[in-house]
């Protein structure tokens, strides 16, 4: 594969990075994706415990070929735009597809009565053991982006132990370190912490209409910042003792990744206004992980022309048709 180059005009960190979420990229999004949404049908999984997550499955016809689980990031959903877009890529290149919608996201709050945290990494293992078990598929692999890029590489380093038959997980731009994360986020351009903090609280006044009974909810809306309610939602919702404690539960830096025995790629930019790639020098880097780091691409954008494709849809085609990576660590 060559590297990625795109024109001047997408060069720009904060371009690339908005044009990735912008609404009104959904008409071409959702054209290109027809055939993939046409497919899909909802199913609610079963992932232990009593809990239930919601993923859309989209099968080709017959189903039973390499079957790709999609997640998203953070408040996203398994209808955000590039979400949609590289399920839809993957579709038309001959995959079967599960869009998957973590706790509380999407139009799924009612599902459970805990509220979501990133912490909550057995339900998606459990999810993606149900999905393994009930669709027919020749390999599976995984991929996600940002938060849901965490997610993947998690879910792949727990496979094995799960008795999960997992043939390759790719993250693009993956949350690496939780709290360098959440300072480049509040100190970083502002649309970025306004973008969240409006979502997440959208979010949490849906949980509290499907539940009115958890106490608490209703003083979200005093908060001004994301560590603030974070600090708030682990102190009276989680079971960590600290915000610290919280975040590093899902850091992937140090020894998280060093047990990894599925092949694994993250695909991530050296311009993340999200995601500071220099956190990629404190990953375990076991035989089975690639990284492949690129100049430009800013937050899940990688834009590559006017038509907006994205390169790293493309790239992770290619992983997932090899099978073994690309063999490009640049």
């Amino acid at each position: 594969m060559k590297d990625y180059n795109p024109p001047s005009i997408l060069r720009n960190r904060h371009v690339q990075t908005i044009l990735n979420s912008l609404k009104l990229r959904k008409p071409l999004v959702v054209r290109r994706a027809k055939g993939m949404l046409a497919a899909a049908r909802s199913h609610i999984l079963d992932c232990g415990r009593g809990v239930r997550l919601q993923g859309f499955y989209s099968p080709r016809t017959p189903p039973g070929n390499d079957l790709c689980i999609l997640i998203h990031g953070w408040e996203g959903s398994a209808d955000s735009m590039y979400l949609v877009s590289a399920a839809g890529f993957l579709w038309n290149k001959g995959f079967d597809v599960l869009r998957l919608n973590l706790r509380d996201h999407g139009k799924t709050h009612h599902l459970n009565r805990d509220l979501f945290h990133s912490c909550r990494i057995a339900e998606v293992v459990g999810a993606v053991k149900t999905i393994e078990e009930t669709f027919p598929h020749r390999r599976l692999l995984i991929g996600g982006f940002s938060l849901g890029g965490n997610f993947a590489l998690r879910v792949a380093v727990r496979a094995p132990g799960a008795g999960i038959r997992l043939d390759h997980a790719a993250a693009v731009c993956p949350v690496l370190y939780p709290p360098h994360t959440m300072f480049a986020m509040e100190n970083g351009l502002y649309i970025y912490h306004h973008y969240f903090m409006k979502k997440w609280r959208k979010s949490i006044a849906v949980k509290q209409k499907c539940f009115p009974d958890i106490k608490g909810l209703d003083r979200i809306s005093r908060f001004k910042s994301i560590s603030a309610m974070t600090q708030y939602f682990v102190a009276r919702f989680s079971e960590f003792p600290s915000l610290d404690a919280y975040l590093n539960g899902y850091a992937i830096t140090g020894d998280a990744l060093s047990g990894l025995n599925v092949p694994a790629t993250i695909i991530i930019s050296n311009d993340d206004p999200v995601i500071p790639a220099d956190d990629l020098n404190h990953l375990a880097r076991p035989q089975h992980l690639e990284i492949i780091l690129t100049k430009y691409g800013g937050h899940c954008g990688f834009f590559e022309d006017h038509r907006l494709t994205s390169w790293a849809e493309k790239t992770m085609g290619q992983i997932f048709a090899q099978g073994t990576g690309s063999g490009l660590d640049s």
